[in-house]
């Protein structure tokens, strides 16, 4: 079967930045199962997948428009220290903030006594991504996997 939109794909990974620097894999443990079109993958490994079968083993670099997005430099602002009283803030940090656009992750960039500057952009936004890939399984989906938006393990789901 081939990879077509809404298949159930099951695959190892390996994802590196350009220079070789890999940031995660599943090979030597578990592969990983996506229903595509669910928004669990990025957009530039998803259209890699289409047409693919069980079987194959591909190379691909993904540019940052079709993986985190470039990164904006207004996404990073500084706030008043006070908006943190009573919290030990560090640089690597991670906040849930209330922005403009909603919910979105931050990430501590520098501290100060006045202020603490933020960053409002995904750690990798802005970084071309190369991935190995292995497929290893092409299903169609349940009709509760595609209710539900997302892959059911053999118990199926509690949603």
């Amino acid at each position: 079967m081939q990879i077509s939109p809404n298949s159930v794909v099951t695959l190892h990974y390996t994802v590196s930045t350009e220079d070789g620097t890999e940031l995660d894999s599943s090979t030597g443990g578990e592969p990983l199962s996506a229903l595509l079109g669910s928004r669990f993958l990025i957009s530039g490994l998803e259209e890699a997948l289409q047409g693919k079968s069980s079987g194959e083993k591909f190379d691909v670099t993904i540019a940052p428009e079709k993986a985190y997005g470039e990164r904006l430099d207004h996404l990073v602002q500084a706030v008043p220290a006070t908006m943190f009283d009573g919290m030990d803030v560090e640089p690597g940090m991670q906040f849930r903030a209330t922005t403009d656009a909603g919910e979105q992750s931050v990430i501590v960039v520098e501290k100060t006594d006045d202020e603490v500057i933020i960053d409002g952009n995904h750690p990798l936004a802005g970084i071309a991504l190369s991935f190995s890939v292995e497929i290893l399984d092409v299903r169609e989906p349940t009709q509760d996997e595609l209710t539900h938006g997302h892959v059911h393990g053999a118990g199926g789901c509690n949603h």
